[in-house]
């Protein structure tokens, strides 16, 4: 697998299966203000199918991630994507009342979706009779990582450096956290500092299975600290034991948002290609279906002249 690219690991099939993908699967929720929608990605066939839900970072919405969404449902897991408050589809401003709290009505987002599951499966018919609910994964990019980050067991500090409530839901049974942000205190710049509450996570409690990915060109406006910093939750939390990091990756991590995604300064179809199978693989062995992709991808890796990442574990 030589090549600065990564254009294809071994462990991957070289074929994948068509998929149904359907918008918006929209969900009664008279107390948020907009009804929740939801985008449903799955494979055409197959049985005993993995879920995993998506969650958006700022600004974005269901409609976003294909890069991901289209790899992961042509090969075997169903893939839900919530559209949260800050989306610029819905065009909330900082003047709304409910902006404040966006980041606790994202978490509560995603498990309306683990509750609501049923009905979100019955958009495509026949798929509730086709997955494994025993096998549910979450993982999210950016703020959406911060959001999934809760569910897996992470915890916000309060003003008094006190851990917040635990929402970790025992449903959830793996997770991959893309360039999510790390620990905060007096490294965030006065702007995180004024506006970001959430941003001062408590990892202890992150004991779920968890991929780590990081770009390690990834300077965030948030923070004075280099890339690192979106390694903290590798560091610091017991559940996330494989750290990828993804060289010359900015916050996009390459462009795993949108294809062609002109408005990233490190779109690599290499990048992504490394992200999105490096995840797949990591999540079928967290999930308990198959350990051996797992296992070639991190050879692949490790024989790579020119690897465009590296894996590091705990």
């Amino acid at each position: 697998m030589p090549g600065p690219d990564f254009a294809h690991s071994s462990a991957v099939p070289a074929l994948t299966t068509p998929i149904i993908s359907v918008k918006p699967v929209a969900l009664h929720t008279p107390e948020r203000g907009d009804e929740l929608q939801v985008r449903l990605s799955a494979p055409a066939v197959g049985t005993g199918l993995p879920i995993v839900v998506l969650a958006h970072g700022y600004g974005e919405s269901m409609s976003g991630y294909d890069p991901l969404v289209d790899f992961w449902a042509g090969n075997g897991f169903v893939v839900v994507q919530p559209t949260f408050l800050d989306s610029r589809t819905l065009g909330l401003t900082p003047a709304d009342p409910r902006y404040p709290d966006i980041w606790r009505i994202r978490v509560r987002d995603v498990t309306r979706v683990l509750d609501e599951l049923d009905q979100i499966l019955a958009a495509i018919p026949g798929l509730g009779e086709r997955v494994d609910r025993e096998r549910i994964a979450v993982a999210g990019h950016s703020w959406g990582g911060q959001t999934v980050g809760m569910l897996l067991g992470a915890r916000v500090l309060d003003a008094n450096g006190q851990p917040g409530p635990d929402v970790s839901d025992a449903r959830v049974k793996a997770g991959v956290l893309l360039a999510t942000t790390g620990i905060g205190g007096g490294t965030l710049t006065p702007f995180a500092a004024e506006n970001f509450p959430f941003m001062n996570p408590d990892f202890d409690g992150l004991t779920t299975p968890t991929l780590v990915v990081a770009g390690d060109h990834d300077q965030s406006h948030l923070s004075t600290r280099g890339p690192d910093w979106f390694t903290d939750v590798y560091t610091h939390s017991p559940g996330a034991g494989s750290l990828l990091t993804v060289f010359g990756g900015d916050h996009s991590l390459g462009g795993i948002h949108g294809y062609n995604a002109k408005d990233t300064t490190d779109e690599s179809a290499g990048r992504v290609t490394l992200i999105r199978e490096v995840a797949w693989a990591y999540l079928r062995s967290a999930l308990g279906i198959d350990d051996t992709a797992w296992k070639q991808v991190q050879d692949d890796l490790a024989q790579a002249t020119e690897p465009v990442g590296r894996l590091d574990h705990k």
